[in-house]
This record gives structure tokens, sequence and C-alpha cells, in this order.
């Protein structure tokens, strides 16, 4: 026979149980909810997401204008380095002709030009050392577009080892960094720039490294073979 107490008993375990399943239930609901939404929002990143590598040669060639209202005219896959100005006062004048090869508009933050060519083991710089472009360089999908910058401040420590570079027609790099409309999922881009031989006087640019700078780096260490 069944008391009174034992049916309170029953009663609080029946209750104990079913509200085990339900947060059971509930913790699945939650979990798989939240994979839902982290696919959503990795499917939404990758179409916001530009890549930027070197244009191809028979691309169009762009005609771009400085702050200091000097042009130049950048042929498609190609690269330029001009020197203008006297003696003393001469301005170094860089260019890189691009292509969007992502998902997403590119807009390009900043640079960091090597008066060198970089080979063996690289890490990406912070993104803190870059010089911030003087204004924003849109790069529309599956399109073309393009990167310039100057040296203009005599002062400046790299000003020196970079006119001799150009001057000298050496191989040289450049880093650029540059993210989506939103300003997130930065990536820094290493391009190598080598000196053609032909008339236009321009490089041969070649994108050599790409870094993820706001997410999960698929190479955190240099390589080592």
């Amino acid at each position: 026979m069944v008391t009174a107490t034992d049916w309170v008993t029953i009663s609080s375990l029946a209750t104990a149980g079913g509200t085990l399943v339900l947060a059971v239930a509930t913790f699945s609901s939650v979990r798989s909810a939240n994979r839902t939404a982290r696919a959503a929002e990795r499917s939404l990143q990758i179409g916001l997401r530009p890549l930027l590598v070197q244009s191809r040669r028979d691309d169009p060639a762009q005609k771009i204008m400085y702050s200091d209202e000097q042009w130049v005219k950048l042929p498609g896959g190609a690269a330029v380095g001009e020197i203008r100005g006297e003696d003393g006062h001469e301005t170094v004048y860089l260019a890189i002709s691009l292509h969007n090869a992502g998902r997403g508009l590119a807009i390009i933050h900043g640079w960091r030009f090597y008066p060198e060519r970089l080979t063996g083991p690289q890490v990406p710089p912070a993104p803190e050392t870059f010089r911030m472009q003087t204004r924003d360089l849109y790069i529309p999908v599956n399109d073309t577009g393009f990167w310039q910058a100057a040296f203009r401040d005599q002062d400046d420590p790299e000003y020196g080892p970079a006119l001799d570079a150009v001057k000298a027609r050496l191989p040289v790099s450049v880093d650029l960094l540059y993210g989506d409309h939103e300003g997130g999922q930065r990536v820094v881009s290493r391009f190598s720039l080598v000196p053609r031989s032909d008339e236009d006087q321009s490089w041969l640019p070649s994108v050599v490294r790409h870094w993820n700078v706001d997410g999960v780096d698929t190479r955190p260490l240099p390589p080592t073979g």
C-alpha cells in the first residue's frame, strides 16, 4: 500500500525528472542555435572578406593623382616608383595596381615600405606600425584598383633608403593593411616588387603572403623549411 508520504516522494522525483529532461532539451537547443548562429556569422563574414592580389597585365592602365596634384600612369599588373623634384627636394611616388579576389569591398588603411626584397621566415608586422593612408582607398569586388603613397619628408628615416632603392631600381617589398567596409576582418598582404627590364621602367608586383589580423592565423609560426 502506497502512503501519502510515498506519493509526495514519487511526485517530487517525477518533477525533478521532468525538469532534468527539459534542461537537457534546452541545453541541446541552445547549442544547436549557437552553432547555427556561428555558421551564419561566418557565412556573412566570408561574404564581406576582401583579398588583394596584383592585377593582371591586360587590366586597363589607371591614372592616379597624389595629394600634391602630381599624376602617374599605372599599367595593369604593374607597380611604379618615380622620383620627381630637384636634388635636395625630391619626392618618391609609389603605386601598385591591385585586384580584389575576395568577396567583399576592400578598404586600404595603411602601408609599410621595405627597401629590399624580404625572403626567408616572415612574421606579420603589428598594425600600429603601419603608416596610415591620407585617404581610404576602395577596391570593389572582382575589380581592379590601386594603392598609392609617397615619401616627401627628408627628415623621415625611411626617406633616404626609399629614395636610393627607387633610384637604383632595386627589388623592394610593400605591406598593405586593409579590411572590409565595416573596418573589420583586417588582413596584411605582403607584395614583392621586382624591376622590369622593359621601357616603361615599372616594377612587377607579386603577392607573397597574407596574414589574418583579426581572426585565427593559419600560419602562427614562421616556416622552418
